[in-house]
């Protein structure tokens, strides 16, 4: 069975929540988890509870520390699993060298070295292809988003910078 790399987000708490703090991380970088597993305790200012593993697999990455202050949606950690129900969560990275005709999908390891692997939020993708530009192919743009990823925000200041 192959594997695939996801972003697991911050869980919703509802319409009136929008902000949690991881109050203890149970896990690290490395750790293999099981689905259902405690990944952290976050608190809301209503309530605490226990944030578990969707599925099983391994932590990549945690994109928060503890006594950080987190918003519903954005990524929480990577994970590696083999779990085809959350194929959706998927991370397609697009590895980008010096210039145009260079990038090539890819996901948890970049094939060539010395290129940046640039990860696009569904917003920030949108905002490039409207006004004319391909994701895959884009060199130049800073990722300042959440987890690394390339923000809608990155986005509107490249552009702005082209005028």
């Amino acid at each position: 069975m192959s594997t695939f790399i996801i972003d697991v987000p911050v869980p919703s708490m509802g319409a009136t929540v929008s902000e949690l703090t991881v109050i203890n991380l149970a896990v690290a970088p490395g750790t293999s988890v099981a689905k259902g597993q405690k990944l952290a305790a976050l608190e809301s200012d209503k309530s605490a509870f226990d944030f578990e593993s969707p599925a099983a697999g391994t932590v990549l990455s945690i994109m928060a520390k503890n006594g950080a202050a987190i918003t519903s949606g954005q990524p929480f950690l990577r994970l590696e699993t083999s779990d085809e129900s959350l194929r959706h969560l998927e991370v397609v990275a697009r590895a980008v060298g010096p210039g145009p005709g260079s990038a090539t999908p890819t996901t948890a390891q970049n094939p060539n070295p010395g290129t940046q692997t640039l990860i696009w939020t569904p917003r920030a993708t949108k905002m490039a292809q409207e006004a004319g530009l391909d994701p895959a192919t884009l060199t130049g743009i800073e990722a300042t988003g959440p987890g690394g990823r390339v923000s809608g925000d990155d986005v509107t200041k490249y552009l702005a910078g082209r005028k």
